[in-house]
């Protein structure tokens, strides 16, 4: 059964915040290509939309890491909602990590850390939950979340239409407790929340 994900309160300077990091993910996508669509009403909607819904399913307090950042998504997103909460973006392309850094400088979120390397080998204080979008199947993503997260952690994880297959193949080596939600910008994307992961199989 999937959940409803809660609607967000209004929040201007969030707002404002994403209007900002929108511009600048347009301009820098033009040399250095971020993301799919050219136009902001595209990027609004298929991407910084589709990234902010995942703020009512954060834990309250502890540390984010978004990986795989990218252009920043979900990550600057849910930093422009939580500016006062610690965020690490690991994001090994050297171009891409620049950009990020000159969002995080440009939008003022000094708990924004940016990790310009790779997974497996960024050192991070212990976190509260991971997210990635459109980095690696499940199995993969639950290996990184499994050495990351503090205890009680959760990873908060948008999939699209191969969630099913991606579930049985990742609980032949793992357990953990899945929270399934509907996607209120893609009806064929389920968000996953899921907690108590640890490994009962090796690969």
């Amino acid at each position: 059964m999937k959940h409803h994900i809660a609607e967000l309160p209004p929040d201007p300077a969030r707002d404002q915040r994403l209007g900002v990091y929108r511009d600048l993910l347009l301009k820098w996508n033009a040399s250095i290509n971020l993301v799919a669509g050219k136009t902001a009403a595209e990027v609004d909607r298929r991407h910084i939309a589709d990234s902010l819904q995942l703020t009512p399913l954060m834990p309250i307090h502890g540390a984010i890491a978004d990986l795989g950042s990218g252009g920043g998504l979900p990550g600057i997103v849910l930093a422009a909602a939580f500016p006062e909460r610690e965020i690490h973006l690991v994001e090994s392309d050297r171009r891409k990590a620049a950009f990020l850094i000159e969002v995080a400088g440009t939008l003022k979120l000094s708990r924004v850390k940016i990790h310009p390397e790779r997974i497996e080998q960024a050192r991070l204080p212990p976190i509260a939950v991971v997210t990635a979008r459109a980095l690696a199947p499940l199995d993969a993503l639950l290996r990184f979340a499994s050495k990351l997260l503090a205890p009680g952690g959760v990873a908060v994880l948008p999939k699209g239409r191969s969630v099913e297959q991606e579930l049985t193949s990742a609980t032949r080596h793992w357990h953990f407790l899945t929270e399934r939600f509907a996607s209120r910008t893609d009806p064929e994307a389920t968000i996953l929340r899921l907690s108590e992961i640890r490994l009962v199989r090796d690969v």
